[in-house]
């Protein structure tokens, strides 16, 4: 696409089953848009939904060429397959948003007077705690506390990743390279002016949530694996702790020859634990160099795909 014809927004709706919501969504989407009189497009990405998503969606596009559509050759996942869609992109802006309507289409013009006001990145932060029963909301606390004591970089409870990223930061995340993405977090790491909007999300239009607990349970891990590198050296922390232990028992074992007490226990402990203590030290740099290795052989597709529709002949 020549930069010309470049859209001022591309705004990116993953979708899994939402035959329900589809259509609707982008409706509301065009109506917030058309009145700021930028040129957009809208991308949909189709995680290899089993209902009518697809159908519907490829008859929106056959009416407005602004409407683009992107169909997976599987589900691959909550966070591959819409930070696939997001590298799309061709915007000076991109916005990324459910097709739910739990992301509030009303937010997107404050999103863009942010943007061109100076902001890199607006982020809309869910206020209050999500209307889930306590194992999802247990879990969502669990990923939270696993995200901001391990991470490598802040994380900000509350934002899902609905919110406004500029071109640039969209080029910066894409040159990370990771394979699981942890997007919103990626979006923290580029260090660019961030901006946070307040918002109460409401329930979904129409349709039944994906977020169960073994998918809540599947994205806190990929979330941890893809925003902490630190965590393969834990290992390693345990390692030198079990090493402490190891001298304080043999401290005690002296004390007690000194005394005339029986040291046999205390020894065998002491020798005990610096065995753990070397065991978890060498599982740290075996995740250390895991770590490495990983680093320089990336290259997996986040996606693969079955069909594109709407896009410009390359």
């Amino acid at each position: 696409m020549t930069d010309q014809a470049r859209p001022d927004l591309s705004v990116v709706i993953p979708c899994y089953n939402e035959a329900a919501n589809a259509a609707a969504i982008c409706a509301a989407v065009i109506g917030v848009l058309e009145p700021l009189q930028l040129s957009f497009e809208i991308l949909f990405i189709d995680n290899a939904s089993t209902d009518s998503t697809v159908a519907i969606i490829k008859d929106i596009c056959a009416s407005d060429p602004r409407v683009r559509l992107i169909v997976n050759t599987r589900n691959y996942g909550q966070m591959r397959s819409p930070t696939h869609a997001i590298y799309q992109t061709s915007g000076r802006a991109t916005i990324g948003m459910c097709a739910d309507f739990q992301d509030p289409p009303a937010l997107l013009p404050e999103f863009v007077a942010r943007w061109q006001a100076g902001a890199d990145i607006v982020l809309a932060v869910r206020q209050g705690e999500a209307k889930n029963g306590p194992a999802l909301r247990m879990m969502r606390r669990l990923s939270y506390w696993l995200a901001r004591n391990f991470s490598d970089y802040p994380v900000l409870p509350g934002a899902t990743g609905f919110g406004l990223y500029d071109a640039r930061v969209v080029d910066a995340v894409r040159q990370l390279d990771e394979p699981e993405p942890f997007f919103r977090g990626m979006l923290v790491e580029t260090g660019y002016r961030l901006e946070t909007i307040p918002f109460a999300r409401p329930p979904r239009a129409a349709g039944k949530s994906k977020n169960n607990f073994p998918a809540l349970f599947d994205f806190a891990m990929s979330t941890l694996a893809g925003s902490s590198k630190r965590l393969l050296r834990l290992p390693i922390y345990i390692g030198v702790f079990g090493a402490l232990m190891a001298a304080m028992m043999l401290v005690g074992g002296l004390a007690a020859y000194l005394l005339g007490r029986p040291i046999a226990g205390w020894f065998i402990a002491s020798l005990v634990q610096a065995e753990f203590a070397l065991l978890f030290g060498f599982l740290g740099l075996l995740g250390d160099n895991v770590r490495i290795i990983s680093e320089r052989t990336r290259g997996t597709p986040l996606v693969l795909e079955r069909e594109r529709i709407n896009f410009p002949a390359d």
